[in-house]
């Protein structure tokens, strides 16, 4: 299983980013995905060279100062456990090395997941608007 990492956007399509936010209720569109990727600050994909399709992808938001989130980690369900999504997270870590606070939300059974790769458990709070989770205009 060939896969190349880049931060690289060209030549991602919507056809490219099927099977993603499994088991969301109401999940983004494959166009709303590629709208996510084009907003967020940093971007790390994992592509299959074979087929050119995204197999993962990691973003990040930050301040351009001081503070980054992570908010999306995401590995295709046929391509997890082959360490696509531990390499996702250490680059992104990678590249937001100079910020001050990284911040990832997470439940709590993929906290070790996180842990392993420098995170630690944190308290916070958040505010969910599901009616908001495809993305779409209301």
């Amino acid at each position: 299983m060939p896969i190349e990492y880049t931060s690289s956007l060209e030549g991602v399509t919507p056809d490219r980013l099927h099977g993603f936010f499994v088991g969301w209720p109401n999940p983004p569109s494959p166009e709303t995905h590629l709208r996510i990727l084009r907003g967020s600050d940093e971007v790390v994909l994992a592509k299959d060279t074979s087929s050119e399709k995204v197999v993962g992808f990691i973003t990040a938001t930050t301040d351009k100062v001081i503070s980054a989130f992570i908010p999306h980690l995401e590995v295709l369900p046929e391509f997890q456990g082959n360490g696509i999504g531990s390499e996702l997270v250490r680059k992104m870590l990678k590249r937001l090395e100079a910020f001050y606070a990284i911040d990832l939300m997470c439940d709590p059974d993929v906290q070790p997941f996180y842990e392993r790769l420098g995170l630690r458990p944190y308290s916070g709070m958040v505010m969910r608007n599901h009616d908001r989770q495809s993305g779409e205009a209301i």
